[in-house]
């Protein structure tokens, strides 16, 4: 309520103007907390935005994973592929096989089991027979055909006699490995091995090929006792494997999930050239890995991806981490990233797909090392986009952010690792040996399902190493599983030097 008591045009006591002061500094600081009390809820708004706008990059980053940059693998990708992008530069060769490369074409061969010749009936001009006329040519066709196959059965008769002079009955001995009234042989045995793990039908799958290929079909559990003997005579050949790898220079290692019981296990795969080991453990990291046997005493070159168990083995004489595994790392980066992120790690690949055509250049000229001064020059590109890539993503602001700052962080701090394959042509650019060897439990799995026991999935693999030892030394799966269902495995030579 104005105050009418003053007379107009006199002048405001000094206490009227305190108050009326005192009440406008109230307002205004009313006004300041309202104030602050809504950019304190916008900031908070804004907090969670940004919050939220991470959470959609790292979907959207999520949604663009496929097996070209990420671990992913090609069976993940379904019906949306993504179309093949190499890192390569164009060398201008047209697709298919190259000039002068010989074909793969049936051809007609000199020593044919069986002859059918086909005379003419009569002549075509005049229909005169040809009985005993001169022969002026002749056209070949061959038919190469699987002939009709059927088990056969022999009884094994023991002959018993008695001695005219004193009396006393002997009995004829049976043939080595002849031990049970009835019994499948050793070619049957290592056929359905074969078929089971070798091919990876499922026991009954390989109970009705066996049924409809020979006419006779065993019960799954003869198909499993029969894998479970050849296993067991193949123990020999694995631990000559073992021994191979420890004398490696350079080996690669990897593992992979494996359903185990309706559990996750892990395969671990070594291999190195001619030999490869898996083995099966309900653990991922050093305790699996130990039980291997081949990690804790090897004194080569371990190359592998950057997973952390590999580096605590400290008596190896080098790790040397998988290239491939960093360009996909680095094309996600390509794809997710901002602008910046794609220049620092598109230098970084070029670097490296640079190093490698090097360091094959020098092979196949059979020099010991590549151009030093190349060398330097790729290091330092590579090297300064690691920096980059740190400094950009220095605030790790969202996911993506914290992946990109540990990727560019391992780069750097762990270069030698990665360049290892520049530095020592002996060491290979990529871990891919290993996981071509250990891609067979995943088609295992994906074909007939998961192991129903630990111990089914031991036999797997210990049937896997001496299966891949054999056929990288030339020898076939079913030969090498014959021999070891008669008793005598083959066994993979140990050389000094694997």
């Amino acid at each position: 309520m104005p105050d009418t008591s003053r007379v107009p045009g006199e002048a405001a006591s000094s206490d009227e103007v305190i108050a009326a002061l005192r009440a406008a500094n109230s307002r205004l600081r009313e006004l300041l907390a309202e104030k602050d009390e809504i950019i304190a809820g916008l900031q908070a708004q804004a907090a969670k935005v940004t919050e939220l706008e991470a959470r959609v990059e790292a979907l959207a980053a999520q949604v663009k994973q496929n097996s070209k940059n990420s671990s992913k693998p090609p069976s993940s990708d379904g019906l949306a592929k993504p179309e093949p992008r190499s890192l390569r530069k164009k060398t201008g060769r047209k697709p298919g096989r190259p000039k002068g490369q010989p074909g793969a074409t049936m051809e007609l061969t000199d020593n044919p089991d069986r002859v059918v010749r086909h005379e003419p009936a009569a002549c075509q001009g005049c229909g005169h027979g040809l009985v005993g006329a001169p022969q002026t040519g002749v056209e070949r066709r061959q038919v190469t055909e699987a002939p009709e196959v059927t088990v056969t059965v022999t009884e094994h008769q023991m002959i018993e006699r008695e001695c005219p002079c004193c009396g006393a009955r002997t009995k004829a001995q049976a043939p080595a490995g002849v031990t049970a009234p009835v019994q499948y042989g050793p070619r049957f045995s290592a056929l359905a091995a074969y078929l089971w793990h070798g091919q990876f039908l499922s026991k009954e799958r390989t109970r009705a090929a066996l049924g409809e290929m020979l006419g006779c079909a065993p019960a799954p559990a003869v198909i499993a006792a029969a894998a479970k003997k050849i296993a067991a005579f193949t123990s020999p050949a694995i631990g000559a494997i073992i021994k191979a790898l420890l004398a490696c220079e350079v080996a690669h290692f990897d593992e992979t999930g494996f359903r185990v019981a309706g559990k996750l296990a892990w395969v671990h795969s070594a291999s190195s050239g001619r030999y490869v080991l898996h083995t099966v453990h309900a653990r991922r990291g050093t305790e699996g890995m130990d039980a291997a046997g081949v990690l804790p005493s090897f004194a080569g070159i371990a190359v592998h991806d950057a997973w952390a168990p590999y580096d605590t083995y400290e008596g190896v004489a080098g790790h040397a981490l998988c290239n491939a595994h960093l360009l996909r790392e680095l094309t996600a980066v390509t794809e997710t990233g901002s602008k910046l992120d794609v220049i620092w790690a598109e230098q970084a690949i070029d670097a490296l797909i640079k190093l490698k055509d090097a360091a094959g250049a020098a092979r196949q000229a059979g020099q010991a090392a590549i151009d030093p001064v190349l060398l330097a020059e790729q290091e330092k590109y590579f090297t300064s986009a690691a920096e980059t890539g740190i400094v950009l993503n220095a605030a790790r602001r969202g996911s993506l952010e914290k992946k990109r700052h540990a990727l560019a962080k391992r780069m750097r701090d762990r270069a030698d690792d990665y360049l290892r394959f520049a530095y020592d042509l002996r060491t290979p650019y990529d871990n891919n040996p290993a996981e071509q060897a250990i891609r067979m439990s995943k088609l295992r799995i994906k074909v007939s399902g998961c192991m129903r026991s630990m111990a089914g999935a031991e036999i797997f693999c210990i049937l896997r190493s001496y299966l891949a030892t054999a056929a990288r030394h030339g020898i076939s799966a079913l030969d090498a599983l014959t021999r070891a269902a008669q008793g005598d495995p083959w066994i993979p030579p140990i050389p000094a030097t694997a």
